[in-house]
């Protein structure tokens, strides 16, 4: 019995010591990495933040064929030329606190992928996937192309669930997404766009969330109208509950539900619920910050969002983006359907079991003659 007790109080004294030291450690990748984000937003501030676009966006007006096909409230329009360039932008004010959270968030997954991955069982593994599919979900079919575009219509069961999947995606709540989203399309690639990717990738893609917002964007998005949002009881009820929605549905239902099959509780929260978090996230700045930048202009080459099929991939079939902002009513956010697009196979299946109806999508004549017009396969220099 002495002997039985004393091995206890080892293994105890044992798993303190390893809970330590990897608080010791976190904590000093936290110092770290707070020190290379000090340094990259000092640069920004510099430079990425001040900076003027290169190519200035151009607004190229509809013609009669696919007028009525655009979404108007939110299509492109950027301010007047030579506005960039005349004003200046306030030195961006950085908010320390969602620095820390963030480096906070990615070094523990780092730590969570390189060192917790491989010791989770594979039940733990495949539930991390469906959580990534259900998060993405969420975003997708949710609070994009549903709340955001109004590309389709759905009933009060599927507006639940994927208000749930939202809620798991921890993306702040439905009316603060979709509200932030109609401004970027609105004024895309302006002051006014949230994630403008004009001031560099870095703040397309994460930087947007490290800094208060530039005084364009509160203010144009004072004159857009997000009445129908709170029209929505899901948006409504979501909204009034959502950070203890946020801990149920994002961190502890994944990272409780593995235990019943044996899975130690800080490998779910670690995997199922830091890491599968932190994944999502990056998946959907990827959109803001990747999609406009790289792939190919076949609607309009004289927009910054381009087709990647990368982000498409990881993202759930959001990254045919030129597409997207040339027609932003679209359901299926690109033409072709469900290459490369889970979220419109999602939404198809739904309105065969009758949860989805109204799904808009463009005549294959118009999208033909924007390519024809517009398409940078028909305008090379």
């Amino acid at each position: 019995m002495h002997t039985l007790c004393t091995v206890q109080s080892e293994e105890h004294i044992e798993a303190i010591r390893e809970s330590v030291s990897f608080c010791a450690t976190v904590f000093r990748f936290c110092v770290h990495g707070v020190r290379v984000f000090s340094r990259k937003l000092k640069s920004l501030t510099v430079e990425s933040f001040t900076m003027a676009p290169k190519n200035p966006v151009m607004n190229v007006v509809a013609s009669p064929e696919d007028a009525g096909t655009l979404d108007t409230d939110l299509e492109n329009t950027p301010y007047p030329a030579g506005y960039q360039q005349e004003q200046k932008r306030p030195p961006p004010q950085i908010v320390w606190r969602n620095v820390m959270l963030m480096c906070l968030l990615h070094l523990v997954s780092v730590y969570a992928l390189l060192f917790t991955v491989w010791k989770c069982k594979m039940y733990t593994l495949v539930w991390t996937v469906f959580l990534y599919f259900l998060t993405g979900l969420g975003i997708t079919a949710g609070a994009h192309r549903l709340w955001a575009h109004r590309s389709y219509k759905a009933k009060l069961p599927l507006r639940t669930f994927l208000g749930m999947c939202q809620t798991m995606a921890f993306q702040n709540d439905i009316y603060d997404w979709a509200r932030d989203h109609r401004v970027h399309h609105k004024f895309s690639e302006t002051d006014a766009d949230p994630h403008n990717a004009l001031r560099g990738f870095f703040f397309a893609h994460v930087g947007w969330l490290l800094v208060k917002k530039h005084p364009d964007v509160c203010e144009s998005g004072k004159k857009l109208d997000f009445s129908d949002l709170m029209e929505d009881p899901i948006v409504r009820i979501q909204r009034k509950f959502y950070l203890p929605f946020v801990l149920l549905f994002c961190f502890i239902i994944p990272s409780y539900v593995p235990t019943y099959w044996g899975e130690s509780a800080m490998n779910a929260y670690l995997v199922c619920g830091l890491l599968r978090y932190c994944l999502n996230l990056n998946a959907t700045w990827l959109v803001n910050s990747a999609a406009h930048m790289w792939g190919q202009h076949p609607y309009d080459y004289t927009i910054q969002p381009a087709e990647n099929p990368f982000v498409t991939t990881l993202a759930l079939g959001e990254g045919w983006h030129n597409y997207h902002h040339v027609f932003p009513n679209d359901y299926r956010t690109g033409e072709f359907g469900w290459r490369i697009n889970p979220t419109s196979i999602f939404i198809d299946v739904m309105a065969w079991f009758g949860q989805v109806t109204d799904r808009k999508l463009i005549a294959p004549n118009v999208i033909l003659a924007r390519k024809q017009r517009t398409g940078e396969n028909n305008h090379c220099d």
